[in-house]
């Protein structure tokens, strides 16, 4: 039976509604969060730096990464080292390229030699990987996401990817985590686990589905069955 506690894998959970982030916040199992500019929109935030000062205020130990978004590479590293500057357990995402296809390996070497602890995300390839970790000097505090789950929107089964990109990783182990983004499921949870990744992040309706675990089968088949049943003669369908 998969269990949370047989797990080698750290859950961050992801989001933006800030009530929810905190609740997240108090779970045993939550070990970082992190959010985006686009979860943020979706969340109402109207102000960035309010609401990420606002979340720091009352988490403080846990890693927790907020997204610079600038397009232009030296604004995004005054962003960056704004962002820094917000807290110890604070990681600053930068993406893989900027809009124009320019790839950032410059500017996350920099970063990193300034001592910024850097979430690098939107990566989905294996070559990506490879060039940003031949790019980066070896300084502690680089999380390498890859959104295996948005590779799996386009029919390409992640898990092969992330066992390679785990591979690569791993000679960089001391100072690199793997992260599996964007999952849509609880089994990728642990097919991230399997791949050793090191990191996933979980939205909250994935995270409230981890009650589910264990659940006896057939118990959740009469279940299913009962959900039909009652649905229909609630609002009183006839044949």
């Amino acid at each position: 039976m998969s269990t949370l506690s047989n797990l080698d894998i750290k859950i961050y959970a992801d989001g933006a509604d800030k009530a929810e982030m905190l609740e997240m916040a108090k779970r045993e199992y939550i070990q970082g969060l992190t959010t985006n500019p686009t979860l943020m929109k979706k969340a109402g935030v109207k102000d960035y730096v309010s609401f990420c000062k606002d979340i720091l205020s009352e988490i403080k130990e846990l890693p927790i990464s907020f997204e610079v978004f600038a397009d232009e590479f030296e604004e995004m590293k005054r962003q960056a080292l704004e962002i820094k500057s917000w807290g110890n357990n604070v990681y600053v995402k930068i993406p893989i390229m900027n809009t124009k296809k320019q790839y950032s390996y410059e500017l996350i070497n920099d970063l990193t030699n300034a001592g910024v602890k850097l979430n690098v995300t939107a990566i989905f390839t294996q070559k990506q990987v490879e060039e940003l970790l031949k790019n980066t000097e070896k300084t502690k505090g680089l999380v390498v996401s890859v959104f295996a789950g948005r590779i799996a929107d386009t029919g390409v089964d992640p898990v092969p990817l992330m066992s390679k990109c785990k591979q690569l990783t791993k000679n960089h182990s001391d100072y690199t985590e793997l992260l599996w983004a964007s999952p849509r499921e609880v089994l990728n949870i642990f097919q991230a686990n399997e791949c050793g990744c090191d990191i996933i992040t979980v939205s909250g309706d994935i995270l409230n589905k981890l009650k589910l675990l264990g659940k006896d089968l057939e118990d959740f088949s009469n279940e299913t069955v009962k959900m039909f049943y009652n649905d229909a003669t609630s609002v009183g369908y006839t044949i």
